[in-house]
This record gives structure tokens, C-alpha cells and sequence, in this order.
């Protein structure tokens, strides 16, 4: 590391006299996106805003209910808590692959349904059965997301329409059966699901890890395809986020205690996707934070506790909205702060034009103070016009004689 003329810090050349940054991102494919590494401060500022209002929510739950953060009441939040972060994962795993499942929420609806129904046999033969059909249903969806190369929203809205006929035909509501009950780990279901959301999280801050992840995510044409590694990745994203939504309805129905009601589901769709894109993952896929899973969930799930110690009856698709529209203005800080620096694209003979559209930008040349070439002086100095100095005020002493 040097320093230039103006005693900034210079970027480190290597022993070719490239930047050390053209070097990192030269094998960058300017085709999945843009070269260089996402900047990570926005995460990190709406990051510590969402642990704010978290704070601030839990001392408001403290002052109205303190008996809401202690005993049952404590692990059936605790268990909430995971049930709609095993949504939010799935949402936001399909969402950092570029294809979002909108079909979460009712999968996660059909799952609780069949628990309830199929609880008295044991939690294992009832969660097998589901579990098979989740990786079925997803690896169907994945195929017709990328095979047909169709966008995921469209896709899984085809295949949450059907879902919502296999709830359509309870005529009422389904009572619990067995004797499960979640409460009874609640902190390890906790620390489960916050585990995975950090160390997700961690591993998608990864320059290639994201990049890989978000392949599917278009650059140019949205219908163009976008490669068999891209489409490997997407479908392996869809199926794991049916996987989740599963799981997160089997711990609804079981911490409910009371029967399942059979509706569309669709409203836990918006709501798992709106708090994922409050967390900071962005709506175009490939981009998010950290910590911003872990901290939205909770705060969503300490807010809805808050409101109905409050005495207030708000609707799931109030609290989806909310959070849905908040997070769009998130998606817009997100990519406008977190896109690369500088696209850095280099050409192999350096002079700007590669043959894959890259080019080096470089900073502009000072302005020469003086003219390339000094004008003629138009006094007889009785020498011929070629030979006429240029630079001497007086003739020379030598050559002053006629010869």
C-alpha cells in the first residue's frame, strides 16, 4: 500500500503494475453481475435500526405484560418465533436464489393440517409422510422454474393454487391429535432456528458463495437462461424452502394447541416474505445481511404478542402489508448502497474494449500546461523557415555572422 501525490492511500500493484483490486475481480463474469464485492455497510446500519426497535418493542411487552417474557407464555413465544423463522428461511433462502416461493405459506397451512390430523400416530410416522411430499412438490416446482425458465413467483403461485385444493376439502376446522408439545424445547427450537439464520447469513456475505447463490438473479434479459449451475442452485433453493415451510407448520399446529382452521395460507406467504425483506434480503434476489433475519422475526413476533395484550385484533394480512411495504423501500437501499463500489472490467490489451465487454476504468490524465509544440517565431531571423529557432530569444552568437 502507497501513497499518491495527494497523500491518500494508493491502492497495492502487483509486480505486473495491475491494482490488487482488478486482480481479485478479474475472474469476476460481468454475465452474473456486477464484478467486485457487495458493500456490506447498509446491512450493518438497518441492521442495528431493526435491533433498536427490537429492544424498544421487548421493554414495551415488559411494561404492559412482564408475565408474557416468563414461564409457558415465554417458550410459547420462544416456539413462534421459530415457526415463522423456519418461514422467513425458506422465503429468504428462494428469494437469495432469484426465484421467491410464494407457495410457503399454504404448504406450511396443508403441513399443519396433516400433523394435526395425523398427530396420534407419532411425530416421526406423521412427519416422514410430509416431509417426502415436501421435497416431491418442491423438486416439481424447481423443475418448472427451470426448465421452462419462468419466473418463481408465477410458478409458485400455480403451485400454492394447488395446495389450496387439498385444504379446501376440510369442511371445518381439525382438532389437534397426539401429545406433542414444542414448548417443552422451546429455547433449543429458538436457538435452532437463529443458529442457521446467522450462519446462513455469514455464508451468504461470502463474495463467491453469494455470487453462486444468486446466478439465477437476471442481469440483462429476464428470460434469457441463466446456465445449468444457476438452475442447479435454484432448484436446490426451492426445494429446501418447502422443506422449511413444512417444518415451520408442523410447529404451528403443535404449539397452537387448539384445532387448525383451513384457509388459503397465503397470508403467511406475505407475511414470511415481507419480514425476510424487512430483515435486508433484497426483492431482486442475491443480496442480504446477517443478523437482519433473527432480529425482524423476533420483532414481528414480540409486536403481534405486544398488540394483543393490547386488546387489539389486527389481521395476518395487515401485519404482511406492513411489513411488506417496508421492506420494498429496504430492497431500494439495499441495491442503490450495496451494489459493488467500482465495476471494475478489464480488457486484455488495456485499452478499454475487451472481447467480454470488459474495461478498465482509470482516472483522467492531468492536462498538460504546456503546448506540444512551441509556435514558430515570425521575425526575419535570415535563416531558412525549417531551420528557424524556436526556443532562443537573441540570435545565437555564433551563427550571427553571414555565411
Amino acid at each position: 500500500m502507497g501513497y499518491d501525490e495527494t497523500g491518500r492511500s494508493a491502492p497495492a500493484e502487483s509486480s505486473s503494475g495491475v491494482p490488487a483490486a482488478v486482480l481479485e475481480n478479474v475472474f469476476d463474469d460481468p454475465a452474473h453481475g456486477e464484478p467486485g464485492r457487495d458493500r456490506v455497510a447498509v446491512h450493518v446500519i438497518w441492521e442495528f435500526l431493526l435491533l433498536a426497535g427490537l429492544a424498544a418493542m421487548t421493554w414495551l411487552l415488559w411494561r404492559d405484560d412482564p408475565d408474557a417474557l416468563r414461564g409457558g407464555r415465554l417458550d410459547s413465544l420462544l416456539v413462534d418465533v421459530a415457526a415463522l423463522g423456519l418461514l422467513a428461511l425458506a422465503a429468504g433462502l428462494s428469494l437469495r436464489a432469484g426465484a421467491v416461493n410464494l407457495a410457503i405459506g399454504p404448504v406450511a397451512l396443508a403441513a399443519a393440517l396433516h400433523f394435526a390430523e395425523q398427530g396420534d400416530r407419532g411425530v416421526r410416522e406423521a412427519l416422514l409422510p410430509a416431509l417426502l411430499v415436501a421435497v416431491l412438490g418442491g423438486l416439481a416446482l424447481a423443475l418448472a422454474v427451470v426448465v421452462l425458465h419462468v419466473p418463481g413467483w408465477a410458478a409458485s403461485l400455480a403451485a400454492a393454487a394447488g395446495v389450496i385444493v387439498y385444504i379446501e376439502r376440510r369442511t371445518g376446522p381439525v382438532a389437534a391429535q397426539g401429545g406433542y408439545d414444542p414448548r417443552d424445547n422451546a429455547l433449543y427450537l429458538f436457538v435452532g432456528f437463529a443458529a442457521v439464520a446467522v450462519l446462513g447469513g455469514l455464508f451468504g456475505a461470502m463474495k463467491p458463495v453469494r455470487r453462486l447463490v444468486g446466478r439465477f438473479r437476471p442481469v440483462a434479459d429476464p428470460a434469457r437462461r441463466r446456465g445449468g449451475v444457476a438452475a442447479t442452485v435454484t432448484a436446490l433453493a426451492l426445494v429446501g424452502s418447502t422443506v422449511l415451510a413444512t417444518l415451520g407448520g408442523v410447529l404451528m399446529a403443535a404449539n397452537r394447541g387448539g384445532p387448525v382452521v383451513p384457509r388459503t395460507g397465503l397470508d403467511w406467504s406475505v407475511l414470511a416474505v415481507g419480514t425476510v425483506m424487512l430483515a435486508g434480503t433484497s426483492a431482486y434476489g442475491r443480496r442480504g445481511g446477517v443478523f437482519g433475519t433473527l432480529f425482524a422475526v423476533t420483532l414481528v413476533e414480540v409486536f403481534l404478542t405486544w398488540s394483543t395484550t393490547q386488546g387489539w385484533t389486527i389481521s395476518r394480512w395487515a401485519v404482511g402489508g406492513a411489513v411488506l411495504g417496508v421492506g420494498l423501500l429496504v430492497t431500494r437501499l439495499v441495491e442503490a448502497f450495496g451494489r459493488p463500489r467500482v465495476e471494475v472490467e478489464v480488457g486484455p490489451s488495456g485499452d478499454g474494449a475487451g472481447s467480454a465487454g470488459w474495461a478498465l476504468t482509470r482516472p483522467p490524465e492531468p492536462a498538460d500546461a504546456w503546448p506540444s509544440v512551441l509556435p514558430v517565431r515570425t521575425t526575419d531571423t535570415g535563416v531558412d523557415a525549417w531551420e528557424a529557432p524556436r526556443w532562443e530569444s537573441e540570435p545565437r552568437r555564433w551563427d550571427a555572422d553571414d555565411r
